[in-house]
């Protein structure tokens, strides 16, 4: 006689599953022949993007919905970050945890939890050259040679399909000499002509006042575009940059590498579930003594608002959302802000405050706060690599990790090239509406500030 009471066989298995493949599908049918009930972990673009796969061509809501039509498959869920395994193991109560030999050794740790079975692959079938193969390369155009140029180009090296070929800028002399030691195939200092070669993108890297006739220009004649903030200094030239990539069938995308991070992407996963209570207040500090850095005095009088607000920007917007009205701060020399203090009204009396500054320097983190705790990121905040979940009572508290490699901008480059290649016109990271308001308020700062007389405070 059956015991209808005897426990199923749980096995779980965990997988990117990128453009699912026969060899994927046999090492799920492997996997649940170990037992009676399969559960398979869907890695989510973040997690991903934490562990270095920059080059994923589906996002998650596709790879699950590819595993969820396997009719052998129990259950599906999405893997978020780095301890989920462990976690999932207990909460689901797993017998077996089943993974690829090309893992051997990797996951021996998680028999404290579970049995681990190393499953083989399938021969001469590679993720990897499956996806070059579907993938077209990006030429990639970039303009100017502003202060990320090199970082950029370093950073560029690590992600799949997308490679740098000309460079613009109009001192023709500083092009010749940087392309002799840069991945470059062409130099131009003749926009038009820059733009008339083949290049798929550019990457917007000249100076703040030049933004919006390169950016213009550039969607103008069909090319995709990652710009520094600010994207214009006009709003009317910023809803105009928008529709023209509407128009022309862009992507248009401001270069805020905070956006794209792991951790800041799980930091606001994490703030969706309440933990810290109705949010009440953002704070967020970025300042730099640039000239200590040796940056020029052109680069200086561009002032901190307008090199450095974004980012605080970012972080208050994508926590609160729109806001109602603004009060600035500032501090002047020679003509520029040395800093600014930015004070925001949002919904429901919401407040924001972000600083900025060149010319002074402060500790570099954020600030969370909730009716029941707050999140607390140290600095480099932007740069975010860990944050903690604070309350009254400090046993409650919890911190999470992550790491990223480089200096941050291979993950925004990821972005930006992998929406190109899905045909995708704008990022949920980072979204038109987040960059008009982002951008709306460096515009509203240097409306104001054109009143103040030159050298006041």
């Amino acid at each position: 006689m059956k015991d209808n009471n005897k426990k199923k066989k749980v096995v779980i298995t965990y997988g990117t599953y990128d453009m699912l493949h026969i060899g994927h599908i046999n090492v799920l049918k492997r996997s649940k022949a170990l037992g009676d009930y399969l559960i398979v972990g869907v890695t989510s673009e973040d997690f991903d993007r934490s562990r270095g796969k920059l080059g994923v061509f589906q996002n998650t809501a596709k790879r699950v919905k590819a595993i969820e039509k396997l009719g052998f498959v129990d259950k599906v869920i999405v893997e978020r970050h780095q301890d989920q395994k462990a976690e999932d193991m207990v909460e689901y109560d797993v017998d077996i945890f089943a993974i690829g030999d090309d893992w051997v050794g990797k996951f021996d740790y998680l028999n404290e939890f579970t049995h681990v079975e190393y499953l083989p692959r399938t021969k001469g079938i590679s993720s990897t050259e499956l996806r070059e193969e579907r993938l077209e390369t990006i030429n990639l155009g970039i303009i100017g040679m502003g202060r990320d140029t090199e970082r950029f180009i370093d950073e560029v090296k690590h992600v799949p399909a997308i490679q740098p070929t000309s460079l613009y800028d109009n001192d023709k002399k500083k092009v010749d000499k940087f392309i002799k030691t840069a991945p470059f195939k062409y130099g131009y200092d003749d926009f038009d002509t820059f733009l008339d070669s083949s290049i798929d993108a550019v990457f917007v890297d000249s100076s703040v006042d030049r933004h919006y006739n390169h950016i213009s220009k550039a969607l103008k004649a069909g090319k995709h575009v990652l710009a520094e903030n600010p994207l214009a200094l006009d709003k009317e030239e910023v809803a105009d940059l928008q529709a023209l990539a509407k128009k022309h069938k862009c992507l248009l995308l401001s270069a805020l590498k905070t956006a794209f991070l792991p951790a800041f992407c799980q930091l606001l996963i994490q703030l969706q579930d309440g933990v810290i209570g109705d949010i009440k207040e953002v704070r967020a500090t970025f300042t730099s003594l640039y000239k200590e850095k040796k940056y020029t005095e052109q680069f200086l009088k561009q002032g901190a608002t307008n090199t450095m607000l974004s980012y605080p920007s970012l972080l208050i917007t994508k926590v609160l959302g729109p806001r109602d009205s603004v009060t600035f701060f500032d501090q002047r020399h020679y003509g520029y802000d040395f800093s600014n203090r930015a004070i925001t009204i949002h919904k429901d009396q919401t407040i924001g405050l972000a600083t900025v500054a060149t010319g002074m320097k402060s500790e570099g983190d954020a600030v969370i706060s909730g009716t029941k705790g707050y999140v607390y990121i140290p600095a480099p905040w932007w740069l975010t690599k860990s944050f903690e979940f604070r309350f009254e009572d400090p046993n409650k508290s919890f911190t999470y990790n992550y790491e990223y490699e480089g200096n941050g901008l291979r993950y925004m480059i990821s972005e930006f090239a992998s929406l190109i290649q899905r045909g995708k016109k704008k990022s949920e990271r980072l979204t038109p509406s987040d960059m008009r308001e982002i951008n709306d308020l460096i515009v509203e700062y240097n409306e104001q500030a054109d009143r103040y007389p030159q050298g006041t405070v």
